[in-house]
């Protein structure tokens, strides 16, 4: 019987896909229809009865193209959308066996941390009312002790006295049971005990070029049930005493075995890892430097591109159905520089257009994250109204354009630059401002954006 896997929120269809991604990245629809096909293979794989199942392995994808296009938001998009464990790594800060640096095998312990922080935060959640009610107890024994019932047999009179007080004492924690409540007492100053298990772990030195990170070694988790917790006492408001407890509770509330296994088999199933610039570690073996290593680093990339078991702090991990997708400009070296054996690792090529003129215009306007509503947005918190005209931001999107073809093609990046020089005064100007509402027209952006544009020694400094 086939292992059922981790079913993740949603199971989008590729067009779904698609649509999800135009909503934040313009244009590149091969690359998107690319990403939208491997994404709904691992839901087709799921559905795979047998042991079937586990040959099917995922097509990585290979995107081509210049800096500013895309290749990053799509990536992280997808990744955003499957609710999957996410990494970006960049291929230029790996370094062959033997060199000082990172190894490869660390972008697998980044994305299994990555995702074990995500599957306790999910669970913390889970817990959290029943970790602020024990956050609230705790509080009220600090504010109002309980009293401890006495083992002696008390006198005579003194089983009423005692019963008595008892009774008072129960009261008063209810009365201010309810102020903690109702929030009566947020600003009031407690000292509470705190844990810092982390304080008593010995100090252990490595000597050589490798890290703790890299020997996939936590101290904490194995040392941590055969040492006496340490607590410090800490004033502060009952406010943020209410958080840190509800959190320490909720720590105590979570399985954690149970955690990390969900995590590593959500890193198995549907882990993705972006691999940044792998341009800059082909066309191995012609260089002298650095550049020896670049040929090492490709071959160690291939065992975890094809699939090997990976060893990290939370246990061994099968990397046989991550998906991997590699991007990179390749302006100096082409695609046919890497190793054969790694172009083959990425069967799926898609390559991504320059951005145009128009293409500017809707990324500035289209997208639910565009630049013109988060500037908009800004400046709305000084209460003052900023609007575009469309001849204002067709100009940006032409100036952006021009100053792309001049100086150095940066693709989206170069709307970040343009915005930020025009809108440099109002900015700094917004809070004494009268006027509450401004129009950002097209005379407006040539008055200050065009004698820099035509200028390329000024658009290569300031844009």
């Amino acid at each position: 019987m086939a292992k059922k896997t981790t079913t993740l929120e949603k199971d989008f269809t590729p067009r779904e896909i698609v649509a999800e991604l135009d909503k934040y990245i313009v244009g590149q629809n091969e690359a998107k229809k690319a990403v939208a096909i491997a994404l709904r293979n691992r839901w087709r794989r799921r559905n795979v009865s047998g042991a079937l199942r586990d040959e099917i392995m995922p097509n990585n994808i290979l995107l081509i193209g210049p800096t500013g296009v895309g290749k990053t938001e799509i990536a992280r998009r997808l990744a955003k959308l499957d609710n999957a464990p996410f990494v970006k790594v960049e291929a230029s800060k790996f370094t062959e066996v033997g060199y000082v640096g990172r190894d490869v095998e660390s972008m697998v312990r980044d994305l299994v941390d990555t995702s074990v922080a995500h599957i306790r935060a999910k669970k913390a959640e889970e817990v959290r009312e029943r970790a602020e009610e024990l956050a609230l107890q705790r509080i009220l024994d600090i504010l109002v002790p309980p009293m401890k019932k006495k083992k002696t047999v008390p006198a005579n009179g003194g089983a009423q006295q005692d019963e008595a007080a008892e009774t008072t004492n129960e009261r008063t924690r209810d009365k201010f049971m309810d102020a903690l409540r109702d929030g009566k007492l947020e600003d009031k100053i407690i000292e509470v005990e705190m844990r810092h298990p982390g304080d008593n772990l010995p100090m252990m030195q490595i000597m050589g070029p490798l890290s703790m990170e890299d020997f996939g070694i936590n101290l904490q988790e194995m040392l941590g049930p055969m040492m006496p917790h340490k607590t410090k006492r800490r004033k502060m408001t009952i406010a943020k005493a209410r958080e840190a407890i509800a959190q320490e509770e909720a720590e105590k509330l979570i399985d954690n075995e149970s955690a990390v296994r969900e995590a590593i088999e959500r890193v198995e199933n549907y882990g993705i890892i972006f691999l940044d610039e792998i341009d800059k570690i082909a066309g191995g073996g012609h260089g002298n430097g650095p550049d020896v290593s670049r040929e090492g680093v490709q071959r160690d990339l291939l065992p975890i591109v094809e699939g090997t078991n990976v060893m990290t702090k939370h246990g061994m991990v099968k990397t046989d159905h991550v998906l991997f997708i590699a991007s990179g400009a390749f302006h100096v070296s082409k695609p046919s520089d890497l190793i054969p054996e790694l172009q083959g690792r990425f069967p799926i090529r898609v390559e991504l257009k320059s951005l145009t003129k128009d293409d500017f215009v809707k990324i500035l306007t289209f997208p639910e994250n565009a630049l013109i509503k988060q500037y908009t947005a800004l400046i709305e918190t000084d209460g003052i109204t900023m609007e575009f005209s469309g001849d204002s931001i067709t100009e940006i999107a032409n100036i952006a354009a021009q100053v792309n073809e001049q100086v150095e093609n940066i693709g989206a990046r170069r709307l970040h630059t343009v915005i930020s020089t025009l809108l440099e005064d109002i900015l700094f100007d917004a809070p004494d401002m009268k006027s509450k509402k401004i129009t950002i027209t097209r005379d407006l952006v040539k008055k200050k954006l065009s004698s820099i544009a035509r200028d390329q020694d000024l658009s290569r400094y300031i844009l």
